[in-house]
């Protein structure tokens, strides 16, 4: 498996739990607020990771 892959793995498995921990514990409660922010890096860091996948691809 590749590191996209594996990164889109992670990515939805946080947007799950976000959804669960919102639902239970309120969606401003630090935990949802935590997880909201890594979910956030990773969202970045995967189109970055397009970004630079599509700049070698016109090359």
């Amino acid at each position: 498996m590749c590191a996209a892959d594996k990164l889109l793995k992670r990515i939805e498995y946080l947007r799950n739990k976000m959804t669960d921990v919102a639902m239970e514990k309120g969606f401003t409660s630090p935990e949802s607020i935590a997880i909201s922010q890594e979910l956030d890096r990773l969202l970045n860091l995967y189109q970055s990771m397009k970004q630079t996948n599509n700049r070698k691809k016109v090359k």
